[in-house]
């Protein structure tokens, strides 16, 4: 089985910290060249420098905040200019918790700007060089809540749909150049995002930290929080010539908290 990827770039969003960031890391160590997306350009340093040379591969970073489209242009026209980019791992924080009636219309844009717009920026930046090697790899972290809402997350439940759906889209149009496109659906995973919303849960149900912790854990059938590197694994075998027939997918990698199948 051919995992290596050796001689291949990829481009990873939201990659200083949580599952981004374990993405890159293991995606270094399977040999490929990674660069970094963030905001953070201290945080990039870091993270870039931790990461795996051992194929003698070189790292690079770009600033970009995701929350305005036309710096993850720059970025990724930059980018594409230097590099032929070979994977795309789009991630990016979820937006704000809350009741969907709560959210006014303004909180829809930007997180539909925020999520699929700046996918849709980034892959077509990327597209034509994988088409013009012959390999392309689009992996999206989105959620759960694309199978089955969550409760207390309706703004991220409408986006977190509205990116799979653009996904299934560019699988079918994609798949015949040996680009596929699928996406990852982290259940409850131990990263800042989920430790905010169960602070969040936890006050809005005047309770304590640890009686939500242990409340959400008895969701999950494997009773415990994934990590990072257990999402991260799953998005580096689809990056990999392994995963070469998968196309269109929605993989949950959540302990089989989602009651779907």
């Amino acid at each position: 089985m051919n995992l290596s990827l050796k001689g291949k770039n990829a481009v990873v969003c939201g990659s200083t910290q949580g599952i981004g960031f374990a993405v890159a890391r293991v995606l270094s160590e399977l040999g490929a060249g990674c660069i970094l997306m963030a905001r953070n350009e201290q945080a990039l340093i870091e993270a870039m420098n931790s990461l795996s040379c051992a194929e003698g591969q070189r790292h690079e970073y770009f600033v970009a905040d995701f929350t305005k489209p036309q710096e993850v242009q720059k970025a990724i026209t930059d980018c594409v200019s230097r590099h032929a980019i070979h994977i795309l791992i789009n991630n990016t924080g979820g937006p704000p918790a809350g009741p969907i009636l709560e959210a006014d219309e303004y909180q829809f844009l930007i997180a539909f700007q925020q999520h699929l717009i700046c996918n849709h920026i980034l892959v077509r930046a990327v597209v034509p060089s994988m088409k013009q090697v012959g390999y392309g790899r689009i992996i999206n972290i989105i959620s759960t809540s694309v199978k089955i809402p969550l409760n207390n997350l309706g703004v991220s439940n409408t986006i977190r749909g509205a990116v799979a759906s653009w996904a299934k889209t560019l699988a079918n149009e994609l798949g015949q150049y040996n680009i596929t496109v699928n996406n990852i659906l982290p259940g409850f995973t131990q990263t800042l995002r989920l430790e905010t919303l169960i602070k969040n849960m936890a006050l809005r149900e005047n309770t304590g930290v640890d009686i939500i912790v242990e409340k959400l854990k008895q969701e999950v059938p494997m009773k415990r929080f994934g990590e990072p590197e257990e999402i991260a694994n799953v998005a580096a075998f689809l990056a990999t010539p392994a995963a070469s027939y998968v196309n269109g997918a929605s993989i949950p990698v959540d302990g089989g908290r989602t009651g779907s199948i």
